[in-house]
């Protein structure tokens, strides 16, 4: 009777998974037919081969200690590592593999899950974009920490976020890292770059040197280095194109698939509800703390950051000051030019307040014409008085306003620590008692009480 299973080595070979046989030395002795459909290389190419070679270099040594461990006994259901296609490709690998000591042989079974491996790696991508969402700390640190999330997915030395501004009709770029430019300054959405075609577009955009030439002439035009390949996914929340995630390489050695672009359009929705939100939440933050007039810092913000000065001048013993502010004669201006132009005048103020001091220190409006200045570690009394009288003399020049021209000027009185009071309550009555002395004295003038 014949026979009516097929040969073993048909059998082998008809296996969806690769079957390897090595010698101790980790050569190979055998390989099935699938092992070429996973690895790229045919039988011929890579028996009597050493197998590490094929490893990727990141999992060589672990993938040594693992042959070590099956050879001592202990053999591996799930050892998992990457190789290295015969296209340069990286495949993801499940072994099971045991050790015959009659035959002195290592006899391995590799099921290819490297889509499986994509998958759990995005799904964790997208857990740690959520997470790094809910983390305090601003927009660019919450970027910093995708970027790195989608530097584990696929190659991404080279990466920004242009969000679009439609309020100002400008993209900005919160977020900027290259080898080779700086970051670009805010430019018109209409500015003719691949950026602003992914927003208008709301569509990915994937440039290689084969497709550069295909683009319309308008988008042919490089701004800074040349890249490769360059690879753009739209930032889409449910409403709109909020802006554009952007990968590029200038090295042949790193280029982007369809897969890429596919993967980077499934993990874009993520991030952008997570750019949206942390949006949301710092213009929330910056409504509560800030005046809505004058966009300056209001009374409550101030005096949360004059504690914190004062805790941080004790403990390293620095100096600062407080200036405190009243417009001479802006009721008057109210009552003559109407509450509309005192609001831009109040604006214009704050504004040129803002001028004339560092970005280390604050001004803030606390209300009404009142505003108050904190300088923080002044080496002298006379630096106090010298931003003062600048802050004077600048408000000094005229406003010219919905067609008016408007002059105004300020009484302002100064409060130094720790002189004038090592906490708030102190410094701040010294401040504005030494502002109505001002007051007092005609206006248009600093005055800065003695210390008793």
């Amino acid at each position: 009777m014949e026979n009516a299973h097929p040969p073993l080595a048909t059998v082998m070979d008809l296996l969806l998974d690769a079957v390897c046989v090595v010698d101790p030395d980790g050569r190979y002795l055998y390989v099935n037919a699938s092992y070429e459909r996973i690895f790229g290389y045919s039988a011929a190419e890579v028996l009597g081969k050493p197998m590490i070679e094929l490893v990727h270099p990141d999992d060589r040594e672990r993938t040594l200690q693992a042959a070590r461990e099956i050879m001592d006994g202990q053999p591996k259901l799930h050892f998992r590592n990457r190789y290295l296609r015969k296209d340069g490709s990286v495949v993801d690998i499940q072994w099971s593999a045991r050790w015959s000591e009659d035959q002195r042989v290592r006899i391995a079974v590799a099921h290819d899950v490297t889509e499986l491996r994509r998958a759990e790696t995005v799904q964790a991508a997208l857990l740690a974009i959520s997470e790094a969402a809910q983390t305090d700390g601003d927009l660019h640190a919450m970027i910093a920490s995708i970027h790195q999330i989608i530097g584990g997915l696929l190659p991404a030395t080279n990466f920004f976020v242009a969000l679009h501004d439609a309020r100002r009709g400008v993209l900005e770029f919160p977020y900027f890292v290259d080898e080779h430019d700086a970051p670009p300054g805010p430019m018109p959405i209409e500015e003719a770059t691949l950026s602003s075609e992914v927003i208008r577009s709301g569509q990915a955009l994937l440039i290689t040197p084969d497709l550069q030439a295909t683009l319309p002439p308008h988008l042919q035009r490089v701004i800074g280095h040349d890249a490769v390949d360059w690879l753009g996914v739209p930032l889409c929340t449910a409403d709109r194109v909020i802006g554009a995630l952007v990968v590029q390489s200038y090295h042949s050695t790193t280029r982007y698939t369809a897969e890429d672009k596919q993967l980077l359009q499934f993990v874009s929705a993520q991030i952008a509800s997570a750019i949206e939100r942390k949006r949301s939440r710092a213009s929330l933050e910056h409504l509560v703390a800030h005046d809505p007039l004058t966009d300056l810092p209001n009374r409550n913000c101030f005096h949360e950051r004059l504690e914190q000065a004062l805790e941080t001048a004790q403990q390293q013993n620095l100096r600062l000051a407080v200036l405190y502010l009243d417009l001479d004669g802006f009721k008057g201006i109210n009552d003559r030019y109407g509450h509309e132009l005192g609001d831009l005048l109040l604006h214009e103020v704050g504004q040129r307040i803002r001028h004339c001091i560092r970005q280390s220190d604050m001004v803030a409006r606390l209300g009404g014409d009142e505003f108050v200045v904190m300088l923080y570690g002044i080496s002298h009394d006379e630096d106090a008085l010298a931003v003062a009288e600048q802050i004077r003399t600048a408000l000094l020049e005229p406003y010219l306003l919905e067609g008016q021209t408007l002059r105004i000027s300020a009484s302002i009185g100064i409060a130094l620590h720790p002189e004038h009071g090592a906490e708030k309550k102190p410094l701040l009555r010294h401040a504005d008692n030494a502002m109505y002395a001002a007051k007092r004295e005609g206006g248009n003038r600093l005055a800065l009480e003695s210390v008793a």
